[in-house]
C-alpha cells in the first residue's frame, strides 16, 4: 500500500462523534494507510453536533462556493477542515446550512427520521466527489463507510465513470447495521438521476429502505467489508449472490486485514458480475 491514493468517506469519525465500530475504524484506518506511505483524503458530514470551536474547524474558501442542484433547487456547498493532531491527519467536512445545521444526525429528538435524509445523502455523496474533482486528486481506492455513503459507488460507476480522476478507482463499501426506520421518500429515484443514471440502474430500489440502499452500494462496489452484526444476514446472502469479493470485519488486527483486502482489490480480483 505504498504510493497509493485512498479516499475515505464516512458518515462518522471519532473524535468528532462518539466512538463505535464505524467511527473508530474510520479514524484509524486512514492513519494506518498514511503511515504506510500512501496519500489519503478523508471526508464526513459536518453535523450540527460537531463542535467547531473545540475541534478547530475552519472553512476552506478555495473549495467552497459551488452549488449543487437537487430537485431544481440550488444548495450551497461549504467545505470545512480540521486536523487530528495525534495522527497528523486532516478531515474534510461537507456542510450546508439547510441539511447539516441541526443538532442530530439522522433523527430528531423524538427518534423520527428526518424527512429530507434522501436529499442529505445525495448532497453529501455529490459534495464529496465534486470536492475531490476540485482538488484534482485521483484516488486508487475509495472506501465508503455506512449507509449515508451508499450512493457513492453508484455515482462513481455511472455518473463519473468516464472522468479521468475516477475511471480507474476501485470502490470498497463497509456495510453496517446502522439502519434507518422509515423508507426514503417516493421521489428518491428522481433525485438520483444525473448524468448517465436511469431507472434500470436503480432497479434494486424497491421500497427505498435501508436494505435497498445497502444492496445498491454492494451492486456498484468492487469489494465489501461487513460488520460482524450483519454477518449471516440476507445482506451477506446478497453479497454472495452478486459475486462481490468480501471480508468480515474482525476487531483483532483489522488494520492488516484491510490492507490485505485493499491489495487484493487493487491487484485485479474480478467478480462474477458485469456492471
Amino acid at each position: 500500500m505504498e504510493n497509493k491514493k485512498v479516499l475515505f468517506i464516512s458518515q462518522e469519525i471519532t473524535p468528532y462523534l462518539p466512538t463505535d465500530e464505524m467511527s473508530s475504524v474510520s479514524r484509524y484506518i486512514p492513519q494506518h494507510i498514511q503511515e504506510m506511505g500512501s496519500k489519503i483524503r478523508t471526508f464526513m458530514p459536518r453535523y450540527g453536533v460537531v463542535n467547531e470551536r473545540r475541534h478547530q474547524l475552519h472553512e476552506v474558501i478555495r473549495l467552497s462556493g459551488m452549488n449543487l442542484i437537487i430537485t431544481d433547487m440550488d444548495h450551497p456547498l461549504i467545505i470545512k477542515v480540521a486536523s487530528i493532531q495525534a495522527a497528523r491527519m486532516q478531515v474534510y467536512f461537507i456542510d450546508n446550512e439547510d441539511y447539516f445545521s441541526r443538532k442530530y444526525l439522522f433523527q430528531d429528538e423524538k427518534g423520527k427520521d428526518f424527512r429530507d435524509n434522501d436529499e442529505r445523502a445525495v448532497f453529501f455523496a455529490r459534495g464529496v466527489l465534486e470536492t475531490v474533482k476540485k482538488l484534482r486528486w485521483a484516488p486508487d481506492i475509495i472506501h465508503c463507510f455506512g449507509w449515508f455513503t451508499s450512493l457513492v459507488p453508484l455515482y462513481i460507476k455511472k455518473a463519473y465513470y468516464d472522468d479521468p480522476l475516477f475511471m480507474n478507482s476501485k470502490v470498497i463499501f463497509s456495510a453496517y447495521k446502522d439502519s434507518f426506520t422509515s423508507p426514503l421518500r417516493s421521489g428518491f429515484k428522481e433525485k438520483l438521476k444525473i448524468e448517465s443514471i436511469n431507472n434500470e440502474d436503480l432497479s434494486v430500489l424497491k421500497t427505498n429502505g435501508f436494505k435497498d440502499l445497502t444492496k445498491l452500494a454492494i451492486h456498484y462496489s468492487d469489494g465489501i467489508i461487513m460488520s460482524q452484526d450483519i454477518a449471516s444476514s440476507d445482506i451477506q446472502k446478497y453479497v454472495k449472490a452478486e459475486g462481490v469479493p468480501f471480508i468480515e470485519h474482525k476487531e483483532e488486527d483489522f488494520r492488516q486485514a484491510y490492507v490485505d483486502f485493499y491489495n487484493q482489490i487493487l491487484n485485479g480480483v474480478t467478480d462474477a458480475r458485469s456492471k
